[in-house]
């Protein structure tokens, strides 16, 4: 009881979720920089594929393996939990991360982060007008304008004309992936009162990752292993975002209103800009006026969508 009393406090809620949001917002670049350490061309769909099943089955294994030891016993699939792993891993993992994968490898690392901040847009969405979860207040209808507007103005080139630069492959893609997100949320907030979400999150990522690298094996890929050590860590670092994040994501969505948490989702394409700059020298890109604007619009629409009502901030 006094471990749920704690994560309902603001500052423990404030501190995981910032570890999360900088967690996930360094994802893209230490994705694309993990292409170049291991020799994945942009065009090597089947390995990328395997490079992602890689890290998200080393997820899964350091998940279950970490709560075995605090549990002192191990951490087995619950009874009856196999349906909601399967749906997890197929949501959360293998949809979501395909397109993900593919996607971010034909675009920039600024724009596949900031993009990746729509998913709680599209949350909104699925639980509002789909799941009637909760009701569909104006501010939400303005949270989401925002953000669709500043996707838009993110792809509008000011250099060179108003061009828009949108492809399927890069762009939709990752929109696309955050549609599974968003059903992979649900999906957690939904099992999370039957099942440990620990539990969920290891056995989801250790089948999902599984099922990518068959695949892709299958289609003949083979990922270089001979990176060196840099390699190796960086690719531990991305297992340890997927364990370390998504699991204490998800513990905060179990014990707190989903508003409470999502207000944080700002910071992952804050810190994924600044980080993007940072490491893939996309300085350029993170200062254009278009990426500044359409970062404003998707952190003040999602702070928007999650304020709480006049009379219960008063």
């Amino acid at each position: 009881m006094s471990d749920a009393k704690a994560i309902n406090r603001t500052g423990v809620i404030f501190l995981l979720a910032c570890v999360c949001c900088f967690l996930w917002g360094s994802a893209s670049p230490s994705i694309k920089t993990g292409y170049s350490l291991f020799s994945i061309a942009d065009s090597d769909t089947w390995a990328i594929i395997q490079f992602a099943g890689i890290r998200f089955f080393l997820a899964g294994v350091l998940v279950i393996l970490f709560e075995s030891i605090r549990e002192k016993h191990p951490v087995l699939p619950e009874k009856g939990s196999l349906t909601a792993i399967a749906g997890l891993a197929l949501a959360q993992t293998i949809i979501q991360y395909f397109c993900f994968y593919i996607g971010l490898a034909h675009t920039s690392g600024v724009t596949g982060t900031i993009l990746s901040g729509t998913g709680g847009f599209l949350s909104i969405i699925l639980a509002c007008l789909i799941f009637r979860m909760e009701k569909f207040t104006a501010n939400k209808l303005a949270g989401v304008l925002m953000g669709l507007a500043g996707i838009v103005i993110m792809n509008i080139s000011f250099t060179g004309g108003t061009a828009i630069t949108f492809t399927f492959a890069g762009e939709g893609l990752i929109l696309l992936s955050q549609v599974s997100y968003a059903l992979s949320g649900i999906m957690v907030k939904k099992y999370s009162g039957k099942f440990s979400v620990v539990m969920l999150s290891g056995y989801q990522f250790m089948l999902g990752g599984l099922v990518m690298v068959l695949v892709s094996l299958a289609r003949g890929a083979r990922v270089d292993f001979s990176a060196g050590p840099e390699g190796f860590i960086l690719l531990l670092y991305l297992a340890l975002i997927s364990a370390v994040a998504y699991t204490l994501w998800g513990t905060l969505m179990k014990h707190n209103p989903v508003s409470r948490v999502a207000i944080f989702n700002f910071l992952t394409p804050l810190f994924g800009v600044i980080l993007s700059a940072i490491f893939l020298g996309e300085v350029d890109q993170a200062l254009q006026l278009n990426k500044l604007i359409a970062l404003v619009l998707v952190c003040v629409g999602i702070y928007v969508v999650n304020r709480p009502p006049a009379e219960e901030a008063a």
